[in-house]
Order: C-alpha cells, then structure tokens, then sequence
C-alpha cells in the first residue's frame, strides 16, 4: 500500500510541476528534485527487501520451527530444533519422528499397543491373513519380557515343546530385554529352513535352556476336526483368522454327516485374533438376541453385542479352555457360558479383556492401540483375571515339564536338573530310570539305551541331539494320548447329551 501510496503522490507532484512550469522556471527546478527523491526512497526499499531475503536464503542455517497452534507439541517441537541444530552429527529426519510415535506408545504401558515400522506391519498383516514363515508362536510384551501366549499348532514351536508363559530372554544370542512384542517378531521369524536359537526360561525352574528351532511355513489353518467315538466330535480352533468362522462351519456340516450327535470345542492355546470371526462363530451357539459380549470406551460408554444368529445346534456343547486361551478365545468361552449356559473345562484362561484396532499410516507402517475394553454379557471384565472354568482340570505334571537343551549331553555320572527333567520323560513314556534326582546313574543309562533301541537311535546311552528331541516329541504324544483335560470334557458332553 505505501508503494501504490508513493506512486499516486508522484502523479499529483508531476500534474502540479506541469501546470507551475508555465508560469514560474524556479519552481520547476523544487519539484523535480523531489521527485527523484522519492524514485531513490522507493529504490531503497526495493533493494532492502532484497538483501534481506538473500540472506534468510542464503545465509547462516536456521532452524525453523513448524508453528502449532496445539501448545502440547510445542515441548516437542523444542526438542526436534534442538537436536537438529545442535547434535554432532547429521540426523535421520524419518528416524527421529519413527522413535518420538514409538516413545509415545510405549509410555502407554499397554503391551497390546505398538507401533510397528513398514517391515513389523506387515508381518502383523501376513499373521492374521495368510501363511507366513518362522516357528509359529503367539507372543506378548509382559513386565520388560517377551512371553509365549501360546505355540500354534504344528508348529516348530510346538515340536519344540514350547508352552504358554515361557520367557524368551534371547533370540541367536540377542537379549529381547526391554523390546516389544512386534521388534521380537522381526527377529524371531525368518526364512524357511533357517535355524533360530531361543533362550528360553519356564517358570518354576531354575536356569534358562537354549532351544534351536527350524523355522517352516506357518499357514494360518485355524480349525481341525474329528471323531473321537460315542457320536462325539473334537474341534480345534487355534486362531481367530479371516476365513475361521466358515471353515468352522465347513468342518460341522462335515462332522454332523459323520453322525456328531455332540461336540467337545477346544480353545487351548488359543492366542485369540480377529474379533468379528468371535462374534460369528459365538452366533453359531448363542441363541439369537442374546449377548455375546459389550465393548465399553473410555467415556463408560457400552455398546451390546447380540448373537446374529439363531443360535441354537441340534447338537450339546462343551468348551475346552486353558492358560494359553486369550481374547477372541475368551470372548467365545464367556458368550456361551454365560448367553447359552454351555459348560467350560480345563483351567483358567489368559485374561486379556481390551480391544485393539490397526491403523496404517500413507507409508505403510502401522499403529496397533486399545481402543476399549471387553465384558462378558454379565459385565465381568477378565482382564489379567481370566475366565474360571466350571470344572477345573490340570493336566498329568509331566505335561509341564521344562524343555532339555538339545545340544547338552546328558550321560553316566552326569548330575544336573536337566537330568531330572529327562527322568521324569523317561518314566512317563514307559521307560523307567529308576530314580528322578537329576543323577545319570546305570539304571539311567540303561533306561536310555532302551528307549533308543524302541526309536531306532544310536543306543550308546548318551541323551543328546536326535535323542533329546525324540524324547521330548513322544512326552508330547504322551500328553496328547492321555489328555486329562478332554477326557473330562467328554464325561461332561455325555451327561448332556442323555
């Protein structure tokens, strides 16, 4: 405005001169002077205004500050600047703002809350729909720790004896101390046929053991089926996937044309997933309008989630559930229990009673955060609680054995709690050592050698490697023939299908 301002007063200054120079020269010679005065002034501000931006551009580096009108960012505004102008070496601009999201979720202290980088997103992804590769366990972020919720199975988790609660302390000698669940995932999967040593602490003993695994391909197959005799059918869900609800229904209409008059459903070491495949398969055996579960936010606002289907099987139901069944598992275990009056066996599940939901950002990385809790239709939130079961049943104590280091050699006069451990397999398969006080005596190499001979192993009488392993996968065998667990499910499914 002051330009045009000055322009305009040169006309009026020109149109006087003019009309002055015709009667008095003197005159003439007072306005022209000012005229150029003015050119000059004008010029002076041109030229000021130019060297000023030349040195904004071009002079010493400033760190500008991206104005907020959000008071909260301005602290961490303030922290960027600094950084940027003053550290002694150049920073990665993508890496700062990666770590300052990770910072704010983890001061969140919420294991199920994490940010995930483009390589940890889409990991995530190819968990929940498709196969993937690595060992196949559901794992969390517990105290500082990384804990196993639950191997999948098949899985070389599970061949490797891996169980619900294990630490992982270390993955091929990298401490997983302080990380979360979606950094231990990144190193813990892998290649096909690559090998992966875990360091692995079980609670109730007193060292941790080394257990290599080869990592395979995962595939997400979430429901296997079969008849176990009397017009009973076995169902295991190991995972709430994409497609588990109707390859759920695929198996049963499979199953009633095997003659299933009655159905034992197991959700042991179930890790949970996706929650609309909960709901749907809770349909199946909640009678319609009644609740399968309420979602509350944080503001206490509840939102009632009814059974969408009718309901009602023309077959009786009972629910295996144990410590390895969380979240979707648990979901499923409260709707029936509580909205169908559907009994539950084994032992207390997991206790995870929040709700997360995953948001991309446009480069592909990913924040995965609680958004609400879960209740039963009752009102019960089971957070860190878990779900009691109406008939509480351990498995036999063998069942929970620790894992033996494959590459330690267990032989005569050896003397260690590994030791003990291969003692109590020992006799719980048939091949009784005679002892169980960690000392590797005659009779326990004798009882070594037998069992050797019955897998066709080398029969030197020295536990190690192939032997180890064989070892450990007939206790699993062992376990599975004599499931204390389901057999009770089955007594139970019988009086309710008289």
């Amino acid at each position: 405005m002051k330009v045009v301002k000055a322009l305009d007063e040169q006309n009026v200054e020109q149109e006087h001169t003019e009309q002055e120079q015709v009667t008095d020269k003197k005159s003439g010679y007072v306005h022209i002077k000012k005229f150029h005065f003015i050119l000059i002034l004008f010029f002076l501000v041109l030229l000021s205004t130019g060297i000023t931006t030349f040195a904004l551009s071009f002079g010493e580096e400033k760190v500008i500050t991206v104005g907020t009108e959000r008071a909260e960012f301005e602290k961490l505004y303030a922290a960027y600047d600094t950084l940027k102008s003053g550290y002694f070496e150049e920073l990665d601009q993508k890496k700062l703002i990666n770590g300052a999201i990770d910072g704010m979720v983890k001061a969140l202290d919420d294991p199920y809350t994490d940010y995930m980088s483009v390589e940890e997103a889409e990991n995530f992804h190819s968990s929940i729909n498709s196969s993937f590769q690595g060992i196949g366990a559901e794992i969390q972020e517990k105290d500082g720790h990384i804990t196993i919720v639950s191997p999948i199975k098949g899985s070389p988790a599970e061949k490797a004896g891996l169980k619900p609660n294990d630490i992982i302390m270390s993955v091929d000698g990298k401490s997983l101390q302080g990380m979360t669940s979606t950094e231990a995932v990144t190193i813990i999967r892998g290649k096909k046929g690559t090998k992966v040593e875990l360091t692995i602490q079980r609670p109730g003993t007193d060292a941790p053991v080394k257990v290599p695994i080869i990592r395979d391909d995962i595939p997400i197959e979430t429901v296997y089926g079969e008849m176990v005799g009397d017009g009973i059918a076995k169902v295991q869900i190991t995972s709430f996937s994409t497609n588990t609800s109707k390859d759920l229904t695929a198996k049963l209409n499979e199953l009633q044309k095997e003659g299933m008059k009655g159905l034992v459903l197991d959700l042991r070491q179930n890790p949970g997933g996706l929650l609309d495949e909960a709901i749907s398969i809770s349909s199946m055996f909640v009678p319609k309008g009644k609740l399968i579960l309420k979602v509350e936010d944080r503001n206490g606002k509840t939102e009632e989630y009814p059974s969408q289907n009718d309901g009602d099987p023309d077959f009786p139901l009972v629910i295996l559930i144990d410590k390895g069944s969380a979240s979707a598992s648990e979901i499923l275990a409260g709707a029936v229990s509580e909205s169908a009056g559907v009994k539950l066996v084994g032992e207390t599940s997991f206790g995870k009673g929040t709700v997360q939901t995953a948001k991309d950002f446009p480069d592909k990385s990913n924040i995965k955060f609680t958004t609400a809790k879960w209740l039963t239709p009752n009102g019960n939130w089971i957070h860190k609680k878990g779900i009691k079961p109406d008939f509480e049943v351990p498995l036999p104590e063998y069942a929970s054995l620790p894992i033996i280091n494959l590459d330690k050699e267990l032989k005569l006069s050896s003397s260690s709690t590994e030791v003990e451990t291969a003692q109590k397999m020992l006799k719980a398969i048939g091949f009784d050592p005679g002892r169980e006080d960690g000392f590797f005596d005659e009779k326990t190499q004798g009882a070594v050698s037998s069992f050797q001979t019955a897998n066709n192993l080398p029969a030197d009488g020295v536990l190690k490697g192939d032997s180890t392993f064989k070892l450990m996968e007939k206790l699993r065998e062992m376990i599975e023939t004599n499931d204390t667990q389901l057999q009770k499910a089955i007594e139970v499914l019988k009086e309710e299908m008289k």
